[in-house]
């Protein structure tokens, strides 16, 4: 990857940065197109949030005193998800 990473560079190394650290050049590379990159930015943080979500998930799932049903989706929630996905694929 030589000069400025692309969005595709970017998401990819934000994606491996959550598993393993990157290099110096990398790191740099990186945070320089997310100064300018509002789209990379928003995937990061989006990243960021799902992986605190699974680590509370992964908590709660670890504690046996958390009833089983609060891991489950409400039927309000199910609703509204499969409305989206019959509307994404209309």
């Amino acid at each position: 990857m030589m000069g400025m990473p692309s969005c595709r560079d970017v998401s990819r190394l934000v994606s491996e940065s959550m598993e393993r650290k990157l290099s110096f050049r990398q790191r740099v590379g990186v945070r320089i197109h997310l100064l300018m990159c509002s789209l990379c930015s928003r995937f990061r943080r989006q990243l960021l949030f799902l992986r605190e979500i699974a680590q509370q998930l992964d908590d709660q799932t670890d504690r046996h005193d958390e009833p089983h049903d609060a891991l489950h989706l409400s039927p309000e929630a199910r609703l509204r998800i499969k409305k989206a996905l019959q509307d994404e694929d209309t």
